[in-house]
Parts: C-alpha cells; structure tokens; sequence
C-alpha cells in the first residue's frame, strides 16, 4: 500500500512528544538492551518490532483492565492495546533515528458489524525507498504479523467485502481521535465503549 506523508517535515516523525516520549530513561534503556548501538537500523527496527509484539502483550489478550497510552508507561506496566503498543514501538524506533509513523484500518467483526479503528505504524529504512507498515499489535490464535520490509505481514489484512479500509494517510503524531479515547477512559471496559470506528 503507498502511504500518504502528512505536510510536514521528515524530521516529525522522528519526534519526541508526551506520547512517543523517547527521551524518557526507561525507553533508553530499553533501546540499549535491545542492542541499540550495535545493530543496523534494520536489525534493531526487527528487534524492537519483535519485543513490543511479544513482551508486551495486548491487553485484551492477556485481560489487563489498564489503559496505557504513554510510550514510556507502555513499557513499564508491560500492557496496552494496538494504539499504545504502536506508541511505544515507535517511541524505541525514533529514538535509533528510524522516522516513524502512525496509520490505521477501519476493521470489523466476521459478518461486517461492530467496526473499529486498528493502529499500525509504519517505517523508513536507510537504503528502502517506501515506508513500510508493521503492526505489532501481539500474535495470538489465527495472527501471525511479522516485521517485514518486502511484502507487509500485518495482523489484520482488510476485506472490502465487509467494508474494512485502509487508511492511506501516514501520521507524524497519533490521530487525535485515538488520544481522546485513550485519555478519557478510567479502564478497558471504558475504552472499549469509546473506541473509535473510524477517521
């Protein structure tokens, strides 16, 4: 899928914010444990994707009531659903100096019902000319995502016939409409009330 850049300099999806807070000590060092400094880029960006999909795992997996939205909280609570997983690996990815950015599918039930916004990130490698969507939302029964930069390995490929949609816009920041869920909701069963169903 071609990704649509929002208007803004390169260097935005490489920020820091409250968010995406890759200045903050725990996410240091967790890019350190993660051979931060000795890696490639593309070795280190597969390390990171991989420890956020499998070291953290989506609440609603593991039944964790809490609701994460912070890079850094991510990390230290080790919980959060698909937006907040997406934070943190972008928070570990930025911090390398990997440009990062968010995007999102309108996904829903089986029979088309029930639609909900799912949050991905996508990257941008030295050397690969594309911007690359990984998602590392957490395998579990029937989602085997994996970091890929050649074909996308994503957890939920979309299906026009239920009217699921991919968003093509490519975010510096996460979506405002995701923040306000996540920010407002006192635990899951909340959030799960206010998810947003689509951008």
């Amino acid at each position: 899928m071609q990704l649509i850049e929002q208007d803004v300099p390169r260097s935005a999806y490489l920020a820091a914010d409250e968010v995406v807070d890759h200045g903050h000590p725990l996410v240091r060092e967790t890019v350190t444990a993660l051979g931060g400094g000795s890696l490639s880029p593309y070795e280190y960006a597969r390390a990171a994707f991989e420890y956020i999909r499998d070291e953290i795992p989506h609440s609603r997996d593991s039944g964790d009531m809490r609701v994460t939205w912070r890079a850094s909280d991510v990390l230290e609570l080790r919980t959060g659903i698909c937006y907040a997983k997406s934070h943190a690996l972008a928070a570990l990815l930025r911090a390398r100096g990997i440009p990062t950015g968010f995007c999102y599918q309108r996904l829903t039930e089986d029979d088309g019902s029930a639609p909900v916004l799912h949050g991905l990130v996508a990257i941008a490698l030295p050397g690969r000319p594309r911007w690359r969507r990984q998602d590392a939302r957490g395998n579990t029964s029937g989602i085997d995502a994996r970091f890929s930069t050649e074909g996308e390995r994503l957890a939920f490929p979309v299906r026009a016939e239920f009217s699921e949609v991919d968003y093509p816009v490519l975010y510096a920041a996460p979506h405002p409409a995701v923040m306000d869920a996540l920010r407002s909701a006192p635990d899951r069963a909340a959030l799960w009330q206010s998810l947003p169903s689509s951008l």
